[in-house]
C-alpha cells in the first residue's frame, strides 16, 4: 500500500484505479508536488546563495503547501511525508538550476491540469486554479527569463548582499550628481570617483552611459 501511494504522488497523476478516494489523491498529490518545489529551491539557495528568482519563488512554494493543509483536514486526508530533501540533487551551474525550474514549471501547470479535470469539490477545485495560475503566471515566466537572460548574456544570478551592494554604489552616484550639479566638484575630483567606481555593474550600463555623457558635458562646460 505504502508503494502503491508513493507511486500515485510521484506520478502527479490521480489513478481511477486506486482504492484511494479521489479527493484524497488530489490533495496528496499537489501537497507532495509543492513539497518538492520548495525542497528544490531551498537547496539551490542553500549551494548558490540568496539568488534569484529562487529566492522569491521559495517562499512562494511556501504559501502554496500551506493553502492546501486547510482542504487536507477538511477532508480528513493525511499529509504526506515531506521526504524530498534527501532525494533532490542540485545541478551544478546556475543556468542549469534555471532550466530544471522551467521543468518542474511546466510539469506543475500539467499536473494542475489533471488534478482540476478529477475534481468535484468546488473549494478544491478554486484553491487548484488559484496554485496553476500562479505558477503559470509568475514561476514559470520567472524561470524562463533567467534562462533568456543568462543566453542574453545577462547575469540574473545576483545575491542578496551583491543587491545592497549595488543599492549602496547607487547612493554613492546620487551624492555624485548632486554635487556636481552644485558645482562643489571638480574635474580631478570626478576622474579620481570614476576610476574607483565601476559603473557598468552599479545600476545598469544605461545608468553608467546617462551618467558619463552628464560628466562629459559637464566638464566640457567648465572647460568653454
Amino acid at each position: 500500500m505504502a508503494n502503491l501511494d508513493e507511486n500515485i504522488l510521484l506520478s502527479q497523476r490521480v489513478d481511477l484505479n486506486s482504492d484511494q478516494a479521489i479527493e484524497s489523491q488530489v490533495l496528496r498529490i499537489a501537497v507532495y508536488d509543492e513539497f518538492k518545489a520548495y525542497e528544490s529551491y531551498t537547496k539551490i539557495i542553500e549551494k548558490f546563495g540568496a539568488i534569484y528568482p529562487f529566492v522569491n519563488i521559495k517562499e512562494a512554494e511556501a504559501v502554496h503547501y500551506s493553502a492546501l493543509m486547510p482542504l487536507l483536514q477538511k477532508y480528513n486526508v493525511e499529509v504526506p511525508i515531506n521526504d524530498w530533501a534527501d532525494k533532490i540533487e542540485v545541478p551544478n551551474t546556475y543556468i542549469e538550476c534555471c532550466e530544471l525550474g522551467v521543468a518542474n514549471e511546466i510539469n506543475n501547470i500539467a499536473m494542475y491540469d489533471d488534478l482540476i479535470a478529477n475534481t468535484k469539490q468546488p473549494d478544491i477545485k478554486d484553491i487548484l486554479f488559484k496554485l496553476q495560475a500562479a505558477s503559470y503566471n509568475n514561476h514559470l515566466p520567472a524561470f524562463r527569463k533567467c534562462v533568456l537572460n543568462h543566453y542574453n548574456g545577462v547575469n540574473e544570478s545576483t545575491s542578496l548582499n551583491s543587491v545592497e551592494d549595488m543599492m549602496n554604489k547607487a547612493n554613492e552616484y546620487q551624492m555624485l550628481l548632486e554635487d556636481i550639479a552644485s558645482g562643489n566638484m571638480d574635474q580631478n575630483k570626478i576622474t579620481e570617483l570614476l576610476s574607483k567606481l565601476n559603473i557598468s555593474m552599479i545600476s545598469g550600463a544605461g545608468f553608467g552611459a546617462a551618467l558619463v555623457a552628464f560628466l562629459n558635458s559637464y566638464t566640457q562646460t567648465n572647460k568653454e
